[in-house]
């Protein structure tokens, strides 16, 4: 899953980020308001966590101009502003949720989960395939009873098959939703990625429509 951060505070952005990383989101930082808005508008993100006091635009602008739009996109806001008016202003503007500082990792990650399951139409937080299980909040994979250990790019291939079941997905389609603006990848590391599932899960699990990309049979 791709997200967006739009925090002021470098140091807590790279750290979050990091963090976040590490929990197998692919993430892009932006640090002002401004520029955050047009990541948000170019780019089809699974969720955006949105600072309030942003400079060049406040995070109250961004989520309104977001929303105007008419980006359905989930935005939780996290923000060290707790006051009961500051959370419903951001709610009455189409914030998704609102996560005050200091915060858990652990708890940003679970919410962040959550929204992106219920913007999908996937509220329960497991998927299955035949005899393939996948645990969206602790992204691990069964097959049958035994757990299957799978590298990050290819469990976010397979939940991202897994959840558009029956349609094709492109490679590109992946790449946007797999690796961030920074990221270096060979153009045939789906395929690798791919190869790889099809070896841990299953040879027809996935399916290859060629020149198209890839789908999971509905």
């Amino acid at each position: 899953m791709r997200l967006l951060l739009v925090e002021d505070e470098r140091d807590l952005a790279s750290a979050l980020a990091r963090s976040l990383a590490d929990a197998q989101f692919a993430v892009d930082v932006s640090h002002d308001g401004e520029d955050g808005l047009f990541r948000a508008l170019e780019i089809d993100y699974d969720a955006v966590v949105l600072d309030l006091l942003l400079p060049r635009r406040t995070g109250w602008s961004v989520l309104e101009a977001l929303r105007a739009a008419g980006r359905t996109t989930p935005v939780l806001i996290l923000t060290a502003r707790d006051a009961v008016e500051d959370r419903v202003r951001g709610l009455n503007l189409g914030a998704d949720d609102y996560l005050t500082k200091p915060f858990s990792v652990d708890e940003l990650i679970a919410r962040l989960g959550a929204l992106v399951r219920r913007s999908a139409a996937h509220p329960q937080p497991e998927l299955v395939v035949g005899e393939i299980r996948i645990d969206l909040a602790a992204r691990r994979v069964h097959r049958g009873e035994a757990e299957v250990e799978l590298t990050a790019r290819e469990y976010g291939i397979l939940e991202l098959l897994a959840r558009r079941r029956g349609a094709i997905v492109t490679r590109t389609a992946i790449s946007a939703c797999l690796y961030n603006e920074d990221s270096e990848f060979l153009s045939n590391a789906i395929d690798v990625h791919v190869a790889s599932l099809r070896r841990k899960l299953g040879a027809d699990l996935i399916r290859t429509r060629r020149g198209l990309g890839y789908f999971i049979d509905a």
